[in-house]
């Protein structure tokens, strides 16, 4: 098992009129690792999660984690090279929408990367994107040995 991050849904998010979907939908990528390619994703994700009814606040917050995810697969996990291809997955269950994404990279120690919060780092740019992914998932796992991360956005209960 990976580290895990799990987001409590703040007293708005559990009084949000997000209902839970009914029909499940699921989807498997593999494409180079390029941005160009990553749009079709998002954007098919995307609408899967509009039909589903999970809303606007799901809708930004699981594009923004995957749009996070895939930069980070690009740029951290191939450095760049867009030969290298990057394993996507999205599912939505009768519980909220699950996203991974992997690359073919090395990975990395989730704990060694920097809080961007911290008033030492404020001028660094890393570790924006994970910290992003924390806070809009409700569920954030990083798969040893780090190249794979695996998001989940839970429905809150009573929606």
């Amino acid at each position: 098992m990976g580290v895990v991050w799990r987001h409590r849904p703040s007293e708005s998010e559990a009084k949000s009129t997000v209902k839970k979907p009914t029909t499940p939908w699921s989807r498997h990528w593999r494409i180079p690792g390029e941005r160009d390619a990553c749009q079709p994703i998002i954007e098919q994700t995307q609408r899967a999660v509009e039909e589903a009814g999970l809303g606007e606040t799901v809708a930004f917050a699981v594009r923004l984690a995957l749009e996070e995810a895939l930069a980070n697969a690009i740029r951290h996990g191939h450095g760049g090279d867009p030969s290298l291809e990057i394993e996507v997955a999205a599912a939505i269950d009768g519980q909220g929408i699950t996203v991974s994404v992997e690359d073919v990279g090395p990975g990395f120690d989730p704990d060694a990367v920097p809080d961007p919060t911290a008033e030492e780092n404020l001028t660094i740019a890393s570790g924006r994107g994970l910290a992003l992914m924390r806070a809009f998932m409700t569920e954030v796992e990083i798969m040893p040995p780090g190249n794979r991360i695996v998001m989940r956005y839970v429905v809150p209960s009573g929606s």
